[in-house]
């Protein structure tokens, strides 16, 4: 799938349009297809926020002291 770089923001901002996404459907405010194309960029937004997020624990790096110098080695999951 081919991201939309032109209309996918940032992770900030696209959380942000979602959170406004939401508080306006709730509202129940919108007609059937306006919430429809609402329910579809929120789905846009959201894949676009897990890939994100995904993309940045796999950049996720701790540093440990060895032998007095500091290395940078991958984060190690909690089930290692």
């Amino acid at each position: 799938m081919a991201k939309k770089s032109s209309t996918l923001p940032d992770f900030e901002a696209a959380l942000a349009e979602l959170e406004k996404i939401v508080a306006k459907m709730e509202s129940g405010e919108q007609n059937l297809e306006d919430a429809l194309k609402s329910f579809q960029r929120g789905i846009e937004l959201t894949r676009a926020c897990q890939q994100g997020l995904k993309e940045a624990e796999q950049r996720v790096e701790q540093l440990v002291t060895k032998n007095g110098e500091l290395t940078v080695e991958p984060l190690k999951a909690e089930d290692e």
